[in-house]
């Protein structure tokens, strides 16, 4: 999950305490366990300490709010100044204007180009008609990685790889870019923001004139990213933030913070290298995920994007005849790896963390849907159609062609059988309640219809 050690140090912190009476010690307590996870996560000390004094002075003052414990009431609190740390409201980047212009800038290494790429997708699938553009004249690679990116994408491309002034690439190509909806100019990074730098990128910046200058930040900067965000905001006036690298070890709170220095939102998060890893950045949905409060909102979009329709009628169709294939379960499996990785999925689930799966169950449980794959891509079709085929040289067969073992083969067998009992469970009751609902003149139950 994104940023896994602050969201397990916030976890803790509360556990501790609804685990006794909430008074003055125990809110001091929680405080300054808050005020440790959010340094140790790369947020500023100033910073954190001001989110500890805010959240201990507001629990100890506020009178409970009718319906609330004095747990629910706490707890309320931290979620409510961690989400106004992070921006509080959504804002999605207004495309309205024809072309819209986003350009990205920040220091070398940050993933700007991939992001770029990582954009484009974004908004291609919500229907624009886009154009990259690289103004990145220092990285000999730069050139080539965002056209490969652009032609994976089937995205039209701009740029010229011997051309050392990139205001003057953009110029160059301005009139053709006018003709799209949706721009997205990739700029030079470097180690620092240096003098020739800034002359540069102020050069740029007057050029395009974009809409959106977006500053793009590593989740492993640590807490040298506000000072790089207010460099940057003194010389263009940035306007949006993207974090990437969240997936992997990054602490990541030094970058989140850094946009309250510019007062820019953080609008997208990167948490893998799949061009479709970017995540629009709720900051409620997501403060939701580090306290362990699920985030249902991002995980049906995640579903919307990974499951087409006729895939949800045809299992829907199985679910109400209490049938299922091996297919049905490729699908499924499918379906999940397409939302990401099985750990980051279950911490959009509510109430899933207080089941405390360990990760590395949920890793092994991501190993054993892989091999599962293979055994599935070894089957014939009319054995994915009908399990009931199986049969001792069948089995056989498909562990010799995928590679895999019996005890692997067993494995899914028994995966199968488990889903499909749980499916006639599901067809069951859904009848059982459609009859009740007949007999009722066809109303609906309280509750269920």
């Amino acid at each position: 999950m994104v940023l896994d050690r602050l969201s397990d140090s916030l976890k803790n912190a509360l556990k501790k305490l609804t685990s006794g009476k909430v008074d003055k010690d125990a809110v001091e307590a929680l405080g300054e366990e808050i005020k440790k996870a959010l340094i140790s996560a790369d947020v500023s000390i100033k910073l954190s300490r001001e989110i500890s004094e805010k959240i201990q002075k507001r629990a100890l003052k506020e009178k409970v709010a009718g319906g609330l414990t004095a747990k629910e009431h706490t707890l309320n609190i931290v979620y409510e100044e961690l989400t106004s740390l992070l921006g509080d409201k959504f804002e999605e980047i207004n495309t309205e204007t024809k072309p819209t212009k986003i350009m990205l800038v920040g220091l070398f290494g940050a993933g700007k180009t991939t992001t770029a790429g990582k954009l484009a997708k974004f908004y291609k699938k919500r229907g624009k008609k886009i154009a990259l553009i690289q103004t990145d004249t220092w990285r000999p690679a730069a050139y080539a990685q965002l056209k490969q990116l652009a032609d994976a994408l089937k995205i039209d491309f701009y740029g010229d790889p011997k051309e050392t002034d990139p205001s003057k690439i953009y110029k160059t190509f301005e009139k053709d870019l006018s003709t799209y909806e949706l721009v997205i100019i990739d700029t030079a990074g470097r180690d620092a923001l240096n003098s020739e730098l800034t002359d540069e990128i102020k050069s740029i910046d007057k050029s395009v004139n974009a809409q959106e200058k977006i500053l793009v930040l590593s989740g492993d900067i640590g807490q040298a990213a506000e000072k790089v965000a207010q460099n940057f905001h003194d010389n263009i006036g940035v306007t949006s933030v993207i974090i990437t690298k969240l997936d992997g070890t990054a602490k990541g709170g030094g970058s989140l913070s850094a946009a309250a220095v510019t007062n820019a939102r953080v609008k997208f998060i990167g948490i893998g290298e799949k061009l479709d890893a970017l995540e629009e950045f709720k900051p409620k949905n997501f403060v939701s995920r580090l306290l362990g409060m699920g985030d249902l909102e991002t995980l049906l979009e995640k579903a919307k994007d990974a499951i087409d329709s006729e895939t949800v009628e045809k299992t829907a169709k199985n679910i109400m005849r209490g049938e299922m294939s091996f297919n049905d379960l490729y699908q499924q499996m499918e379906a999940v790896k397409k939302m990401g990785p099985l750990g980051q999925v279950a911490n959009m689930i509510p109430g899933m963390s207080k089941m405390n799966i360990p990760k590395s169950a949920l890793n092994e449980q991501e190993e054993k849907m892989k091999v599962w794959k293979y055994l599935m891509d070894s089957m014939t079709n009319e054995e994915k159609d009908d399990p009931s085929l199986m049969n001792e040289s069948r089995i056989e067969r498909i562990t010799i062609g995928s590679g895999r073992s019996l005890d692997e083969m067993r494995d899914l067998i028994k995966q199968y059988k488990q889903m499909k009992k749980m499916m006639k469970t599901i067809s069951g009751q859904s009848r059982k309640m459609k009859r009740m609902q007949k007999l009722r003149g066809g109303k609906g139950l309280p509750g269920f219809f």
